[in-house]
């Protein structure tokens, strides 16, 4: 563990957790259609689940690739089909507008466990750890994984703020709509090149 790596640790963490991508957006769609309130236990799955995936991630779940190549292909496509679900959940998500009874944001377990098929989480944490727990230790991957997790709750937290006090101005079903759509769309935008890399 190198406490001289703190600063561009925090600042790879800083960056890489407030960008868009799957969580991010998901949270701020969350944050608009089910509120503050209803989105605190998708948020906390989201830092708690990453955090723990660094942990895993550190210390060896990634040497599974390399014994076994095809685990990561059928992780892929778990990835992908579990996406689009997501993606059209989103697109058709219920609203304060327009509430139905089945309608509900994900929940701590579920944020959780997205964490695992979340392209973007898979490349922060393989990234992290290689550069600033290389050496594999407990202490340097707990290190990575304690400021990734202090990081990495405010600033998805700004994203839930965002949907928060979008809802207001998106009290109509017509722009909900739209919004809702827009954030589907840049979902799978936002993890199609992972998903795409290498193939063809």
């Amino acid at each position: 563990m190198n406490f001289e790596f703190l600063y561009p640790l925090t600042l790879f963490a800083l960056v890489s957790s407030i960008t868009p991508g799957p969580n991010n957006l998901m949270l701020m769609s969350s944050g608009v259609n089910f509120g503050l309130r209803a989105t605190m236990p998708h948020m906390f799955g989201v830092a708690i689940g990453f955090t723990l995936m660094i942990l895993g991630v550190g210390l060896g779940v990634t040497q599974l690739f390399q014994f076994y190549p095809e685990a990561f292909v059928v992780l892929r496509v778990v990835c992908g089909v579990y996406l689009v679900y997501l993606a059209w959940k989103i697109a058709t998500s219920a609203s304060r507008v327009k509430s139905t009874e089945n309608a509900s944001p994900l929940t701590f377990m579920q944020a959780a466990l997205f964490q695992w098929v979340n392209p973007k989480a898979w490349a922060m944490a393989i990234t992290a750890t290689s550069i600033y727990a290389a050496d594999t230790t407990l202490a340097s991957v707990l290190f990575v994984a304690i400021v990734f997790g202090t990081v990495n709750l405010p600033c998805i937290g700004v994203w839930v703020g965002m949907g928060h006090h979008l809802a207001g101005f998106l009290n109509n079903i017509q722009r909900l709509r739209i919004f809702n759509m827009a954030m589907a769309v840049l979902l799978m935008a936002s993890v199609l090149p992972a998903l795409l890399r290498g193939q063809g």
